[in-house]
């Protein structure tokens, strides 16, 4: 795993629309520009403390729309889709990891470690060099981000 970093059209999409989504009270938590079959797909996730609804993705879709219709940022045609980040989000930026510390996180590796493919634990922190969490049993540890596949947040429903 590295910390995401934008490719140049979501670099461009994410400065245009981030004075939007702040404006409407809005995190933006990401910006993917994706191919997925013949399809291109610009998604645009994002997320209040109050959770998001229908009525927010459809809130913030028209007036970024407007924006990437009068800036033109993509050449080709794709498909905007404007939706939350989701209860159990892919952390894959810093600024992910900063606002998540003390949240409680899955992690999956690449290959096991001590054991386990999958663990949860609480998030301490996080940097290019890897992610510190506390484990159940109290005790401190870093993963190399070489090591892992991703991390999420964790509920426990």
């Amino acid at each position: 795993m590295k910390f995401k970093k934008f490719g140049g059209t979501e670099q461009k999409v994410y400065d245009l629309i981030k004075p939007i989504t702040d404006e409407l009270g809005y995190f933006l938590w990401d910006v993917c520009y994706e191919k997925e079959g013949a399809m291109w797909y610009l998604r645009v996730f994002i997320d209040q403390d109050e959770g998001i609804t229908i009525a927010d993705c459809e809130r913030a879709t028209a007036p970024i729309s407007d924006i990437l219709d009068k800036e033109d940022p993509i050449s080709q045609s794709y498909m905007l889709e404007v939706g939350s980040a989701g209860l159990e989000r892919e952390l894959v930026k810093e600024e992910h990891f900063e606002v998540c510390c003390g949240d409680k996180v899955r992690i999956r590796f690449i290959r096991e470690k001590d054991g386990e493919k999958e663990i949860t634990a609480t998030l301490s922190s996080a940097d290019k060099d890897g992610v510190c969490v506390t484990l159940e049993n109290g005790e401190e540890k870093k993963y190399p981000l070489a090591d892992i596949a991703f991390v999420k947040l964790y509920l426990d429903f």
